[in-house]
């Protein structure tokens, strides 16, 4: 997909994508799939564990397939 940083009106820079979204999961759907709290999934993406993509203005979270497969071998 294309990504496109573009600045919130805070200052943020946040990355959003134009298409693709369908191979990108939700914070809910990373912590259904892992078994584990939604809380868990941020906290996981906020220390680095899991890579996240910042998407819209209110910087809601995707995760890509691939990274949380990388993330469950690591185990």
């Amino acid at each position: 997909g294309q990504i496109h940083a573009r600045q919130h009106r805070k200052g943020k820079i946040m990355l959003e994508y134009t298409d693709n979204m369908e191979t990108m999961l939700t914070t809910r759907e990373v912590s259904v799939l892992l078994n584990v709290h939604i809380d868990t999934v941020r906290r996981w993406s906020n220390d680095g564990l899991i890579k996240a993509y910042r998407i819209c203005s209110r910087g809601d979270r995707r995760f890509q397939k691939k990274d949380i497969e990388m993330f469950l071998s690591a185990e």
